[in-house]
């Protein structure tokens, strides 16, 4: 027991790092990770039962929660981007470096893959008896989708741009909401519960068109995963070259969310000594306020 606990002890000093850099990277790597692999392997039970043990429904809460527990994972150390189009915003409002920036879509991006390559393997028995080994990316037996998204027949690559543009602008201005101090901000402790559940309302309200990617790394490192593994060069070139919609999108979509938060609410707010002029009693002034209304019913 001494030999083990001295064992721990000696690994750790000579693991444990201080670098802000690699600190990061190693914390958005395993956030992400686990993002994939709960989301990706949520859509992979759904798919190989044939929507016996699954629906679409708990495939958009497992994507939701999945996000929760990659950022409980990393947020106290990294701040739980899990997203390129997270960290594009954040850099973009000056709250990230770009050597930071640069880390974290890299990490980002690993922890993707390593997720994607987890679900392979967690359900690589059942992928063989579901598609005979065949690995395809359409057909009644395909399975490139557990992994990446792919359009629906009905959308056109400017219309599935404009679902990645929306759907992420939408995230990023409820993110920003969530962790603004001067707004309404959500204690710390429940941040990654709440972006979880804006998730979850983007996949219910937005996942039709093309199951709501809105992140870069996840939708082509896995799409990458895919054409090592065996579904070959057809996962980029499927759906008239699809996989650049959702990269592109989101990140454009984080950016127009961003300015949009700011220019509609973060400009806004107070100064500091505004804010303490405003909290003086003024006679006949009734500012407005923020209250929750109990219903009797």
């Amino acid at each position: 027991m001494v030999s083990h606990l001295a064992f721990l002890k000696n690994m750790k000093l000579k693991l444990r790092t201080q670098n802000l850099y690699v600190r990061c990277g190693l914390a958005e790597f395993l956030g992400t990770l686990i993002l994939i692999l709960f989301g990706c392997g949520s859509v992979a039970q759904m798919e190989l039962s044939g929507f016996a043990k699954a629906q679409f429904l708990s495939v958009n809460m497992a994507f939701g929660f999945a996000v929760t527990a990659g950022a409980y994972v990393c947020a106290g150390v990294s701040g739980a981007h899990l997203n390129p189009a997270v960290s594009l915003a954040m850099f973009i409002l000056k709250k990230l470096s770009w050597k930071l920036f640069l880390i974290y879509c890299l990490a980002q991006f690993l922890g993707a893959f390593i997720g994607a390559a987890l679900v392979f393997s967690l359900y690589y028995d059942a992928l063989h008896v579901y598609s005979n080994g065949n690995w395809t990316v359409y057909g009644p037996q395909s399975t490139a989708g557990i992994f990446a998204s792919y359009p629906s027949e009905h959308l056109s690559a400017i219309n599935g741009f404009t679902d990645q543009v929306i759907a992420t602008a939408a995230l990023l201005i409820c993110i920003l909401a969530i962790l603004d101090e001067a707004n309404n901000a959500a204690p710390r402790g429940l941040q990654p519960f709440l972006i979880g559940i804006m998730v979850l309302l983007v996949g219910l309200a937005m996942g039709f068109n093309c199951g709501y990617p809105i992140n870069p790394a996840r939708d082509l490192a896995p799409r990458f995963f895919t054409a090592i593994a065996g579904w070959g060069s057809e996962v980029f070139s499927a759906g008239g070259h699809w996989w650049w919609v959702p990269v592109l999108g989101p990140l454009v979509g984080g950016v127009v969310g961003a300015v949009i938060y700011e220019v509609f609410i973060e400009f806004h707010h107070p100064s500091p000594n505004q804010k303490q002029e405003s909290e003086e009693p003024t006679e006949g002034i009734n500012r407005p306020h923020y209250e929750l209304v109990q219903s009797s019913a």
